[in-house]
């Protein structure tokens, strides 16, 4: 029988990182996180984490990225992400269910925002 060398925490962790690089790997490690019955926002944050370092090495982390990072880490270290997990309990007591994807758009590194406008969000005006 041949010896099989069981890989150390430390190139779990790299293979991890490498494999996050690519964008639908990503999206399904967080997705399947915020799929859990019992979450647990310790993972979240952790998966959120390994997503950033993948995006760092990558080195395609807009500065936008990094500040809302920042604010979301906050957010899941104060309350412990009960907003995140309320929100994905209701919608599927409301038949929805909530899904990380992949954005159609690229954006380059340096980007200084990320920021969707007021204007995209209003409806616009009915013609009566």
């Amino acid at each position: 029988m041949k010896e099989m060398k069981m890989p150390t925490s430390d190139s779990y962790r790299e293979s991890l990182i490498e494999s996050l690089k690519d964008a639908e790997h990503a999206a399904g490690f967080i997705g399947a996180i915020l799929e859990e019955k019992d979450p647990e926002p310790a993972l979240l944050r952790n998966a959120i984490r390994k997503v950033i370092e993948a995006k760092i090495r990558m080195d395609a982390l807009s500065e936008s990225a990094k500040k809302h990072h920042e604010k979301l880490d906050k957010m899941l270290t104060e309350s412990g992400g009960s907003e995140i997990y309320s929100l994905v309990a209701l919608l599927e007591a409301l038949g929805f269910k909530l899904e990380i994807t992949v954005a159609d758009i690229d954006l380059p590194a340096d980007s200084e925002s990320t920021e969707i406008g007021e204007s995209e969000f209003s409806p616009e005006p009915a013609n009566l």
